[in-house]
């Protein structure tokens, strides 16, 4: 495990964010950050990567039921190969599938009321992503970019 590790649970609309601890044991909810252009959100998370010492990011990679890749998938690997040319920092995808239906429910079984669930429900995803990795990282083969 390379320092500490930022996972996103990449949308159109909001990204959550989770982050380990530097022994990768654990995995907190950061944020549910609001997206306010590529730009402004690859700074975002480049702020974030250098303040929080991290090694590499982890992003949850929506596929379809049968394994194969949408819109959302091309859509996240874009913001990825971005986000690795602006950092430099190893990247690794986590097949996200069902992550928010696990989310959703987690937060019900907490007691949280269904609509609560909106403005934690992506943060709640990363961790799950994040644990994913954390669980087995030498499944996820890091996607390194050079510096441009």
């Amino acid at each position: 495990m390379e320092n500490t590790v930022i996972a996103l649970d990449v949308g159109s609309v909001r990204i959550g964010v989770a982050a380990s601890d530097a022994l990768g044991i654990t995995a907190q909810a950061l944020e549910t950050w609001t997206r306010k252009g590529l730009e402004n959100d690859l700074a975002h998370f480049a702020d974030l990567a250098r303040a929080r010492g991290a090694g590499a990011f982890v992003l949850g990679l929506p596929r379809n039921m049968d394994g194969s890749e949408g819109q959302q998938a091309a859509d996240t690997r874009a913001f990825g190969d971005a986000l690795a040319a602006r950092t430099n920092l190893p990247l690794h995808y986590v097949d996200e599938r069902l992550t928010s239906a696990s989310a959703h429910l987690a937060l019900q079984e907490g007691g949280l009321k269904r609509r609560a669930h909106k403005a934690v429900v992506d943060k709640v995803a990363a961790v799950l992503i994040l644990q994913t990795y954390m669980s087995c990282p030498a499944r996820f083969p890091a996607e390194r970019r050079e510096p441009t």
